[in-house]
């Protein structure tokens, strides 16, 4: 693949770890993914999802996941916009209600949340 994936969540990581070039870190918060997502903007990579998909607000899932480009390009300021918004959009949420500290039964339901997002993505991709 030609992609890269940036996540915090051991299940997106256990389930594409053979296929993609993957950036794990499991103690990422969500907002460490989106300011690593966007220094790899910085180096030339492109932003291929959405940094807020899904219904989740940011303040109640402590995970994220985040595909850029694998090829380096010169920066693309949309990526970089995008990416940008979005940290700012976390630190609000955050700093308005902090991500409650989940037992883990819920914590285990983000986890699928997230996986099933980027399954989507990349279910998809193979129809392009």
């Amino acid at each position: 693949m030609k992609n890269i994936i940036v996540t915090n969540n051991r299940y997106v990581y256990d389930k594409y770890k053979d296929t993609f070039e993957i950036v794990y870190d499991e103690n990422f918060t969500y907002l460490d993914v989106l300011e690593y997502v966007r220094d790899k903007i910085h180096q030339g990579h492109k932003l291929l999802t959405h940094p807020l998909s899904g219904s989740v607000k940011p303040n109640e899932t402590p995970y994220k996941t985040i595909m850029i480009s694998k090829d380096r390009y010169t920066m693309d300021y949309d990526s970089l916009m995008i990416v940008e918004e979005s940290i700012a959009t976390v630190k609000k949420f955050i700093s308005n209600r902090p991500t409650p500290n989940w037992p883990e039964e819920v914590l285990d339901d983000f986890r699928v949340i997230d996986l099933s997002l980027i399954e989507n993505v990349i279910d998809r991709q193979a129809f392009l």
